[in-house]
């Protein structure tokens, strides 16, 4: 089965990252870029029958920081 799950800065955390690359963009040239947030895609293949709360766990022990980062689980 495969699933993705989508890490993402939560709001209100400094993104680092993400202002360096909104600050690369504007010096080239584009300037219709008002914020930069840089995340993570991580791509699972599960056994068949790998339950909802099994991944759940895997994102809130290891593939996510739940103190400064959020996640959404999506499922092909």
């Amino acid at each position: 089965m495969k699933t993705r799950v989508i890490v993402t800065l939560k709001s209100g955390v400094l993104d680092p990252q993400g202002k360096a690359v909104h600050h690369a963009l504007t010096g080239l040239g584009f300037g219709g870029v008002n914020d930069v947030r840089i995340g993570k895609i991580v791509e699972l293949d599960l056994a068949d029958g790998t339950d909802a709360a099994a991944l759940d766990e895997m994102c809130r022990k290891l593939l996510a920081n739940t103190v400064i980062e959020n996640y959404r689980i999506e499922q092909a």
